[in-house]
């Protein structure tokens, strides 16, 4: 069951988890993929939603939505031991909203545990900033769609051939990061091989 988030305004994003949550209670592989803004304020990751109106640290709990309610949701879904769930953020880029700097840092850094059978993939290491690239996606989303359709390849081999080429790209100013606690493995594109008779 996956679930894009972005270019949504903050009812739409709440709505979508919802519904996200629900469906995975039936079972199956939970992806949640993220592009746009993130911010960190007083510990907490926060996802931008579309509209928000920030005009100070603490507006950011009414007008985005935490990272720890996705994780939350996904982990109440508890397919998260036999199945997987796995959260992919291209959100780690400089605060837009300098008016509250002081409370804020850039990107997503507050620190973040994967629960288990859950795998946490940023755009960039904490505290860092992301390439926005010169097309349509950014730098680690097009690397990512590079590797994502290749039969067979584990998750996390997948995720180390981003960050190989991505940090090469970039002369290793961006290094993209994870968080696992998969316990079983997992491919996109599993492909089964047929032996003709």
């Amino acid at each position: 069951f996956p679930v894009t988030i972005s270019y949504l305004d903050l009812r739409s994003m709440e709505a979508a988890i919802d519904d996200f949550s629900r469906q995975l209670r039936k079972g199956g592989v939970g992806v949640f993929y993220y592009a746009g803004y993130g911010v960190q304020v007083e510990g907490e990751n926060y996802l931008i939603p579309l509209k928000a109106k920030l005009l100070r640290g603490s507006d950011v709990r009414y007008e985005a939505v935490a990272l720890g309610k996705v994780l939350n949701a996904m982990e109440a879904a508890e397919n998260g031991v036999n199945g997987v769930n796995i959260v992919i953020l291209d959100a780690c880029r400089d605060n837009p909203f300098r008016k509250f700097r002081r409370s804020s840092s850039r990107g997503l850094t507050a620190p973040l545990q994967a629960v288990s059978g859950t795998l946490i993939a940023f755009a960039t290491a904490p505290g860092k900033v992301a390439s926005d690239g010169t097309g349509r996606n950014g730098l680690f989303t097009s690397y990512l769609l590079k590797y994502i359709k290749t039969p067979n390849m584990e998750v996390d081999s997948m995720l180390r051939k981003v960050r190989s080429d991505v940090a090469q790209n970039t002369n290793n100013y961006q290094v993209p990061w994870t968080s696992s606690s998969l316990i079983g493995e997992f491919a996109f594109n599993q492909k089964t091989e047929t032996t003709p008779p």
